[in-house]
């Protein structure tokens, strides 16, 4: 049940709580899996420039794509990630009351949801053991995330709940989008500033705006007010 037009916006459902704590906790353990995964990496060290995301993830040591890959601990990556796409997804199905009844909120979610579904796949399916299906679902996860934020960024407007909170959720999405074109255009290729960036850097130019908002937004709900249904007379219009 949804809150009367009346108290629509300084509230959220109790529900909401539990979503937005699914996409903290998701957040976190995803950035700090990584980061106890790229520590265990030696001979040579992981970098954050020259080696893909992906690469902590790889099954067996070796040259994979022109550089060396060895990640010790690629369980821990794997499950993270599948972790990840798995709390963004229960997160989703917890939070549709944070945004208003429109289309735009079941586009934008429904958006988050394949970006997740992309995360699972890529945790399933290691570079070094099926890449057709990992790149396919790292696609899927780039697209799903940027476009999500776009699309709730528009399903907002009018909801007080989420002042301040708009143009930042559009600008993530488009910041993920032309980073994720760049990325495909091979942008690290051309020498300059995007040299420096190397492959790692623009994949995580990538990921990282949406990661962000997820923490963000998720922290943002878990402090709003909720509201008992119990409490609330029937929603009046649609």
């Amino acid at each position: 049940m949804e809150p009367s037009r009346g108290r629509y916006g300084p509230l959220v459902h109790r529900s909401v709580h539990h979503g937005a704590i699914l996409w903290v906790v998701g957040v976190l353990q995803f950035v700090g899996a990584m980061i106890v995964v790229q520590l265990a990496w030696s001979n040579p060290s992981y970098s954050l420039t020259q080696n893909y995301i992906s690469d902590l993830g790889a099954i067996h040591c070796g040259s994979f794509a022109s550089h060396s890959v060895c990640s010790p601990l690629h369980d821990v990556f794997n499950a993270s990630i599948i972790a990840l796409g798995l709390l963004l997804i229960l997160g989703v199905l917890l939070l549709p009351t944070a945004f208003p009844n429109r289309s735009s909120r079941r586009v934008g979610l429904g958006l988050l949801v394949v970006a997740g579904i992309g995360a699972i796949g890529v945790g399933l399916s290691p570079e070094d053991y099926n890449l057709t299906i990992h790149s396919a679902s790292a696609l899927l996860s780039f697209l799903g995330g940027g476009f999500a934020l776009i699309v709730l960024g528009f399903a907002m407007f009018r909801d007080t709940r989420w002042d301040g909170y708009r143009a930042f959720s559009v600008l993530s999405g488009l910041v993920a989008l032309v980073a994720l074109g760049l990325f495909l255009g091979g942008a690290y290729h051309w020498g300059g500033v995007w040299s420096a960036w190397g492959v790692g850097g623009m994949e995580r130019l990538v990921v990282a705006p949406v990661l962000l908002w997820a923490l963000v937004a998720g922290l943002h709900l878990w402090r709003i007010p909720s509201y008992a249904p119990r409490q609330l007379s029937k929603p009046g219009g649609s």
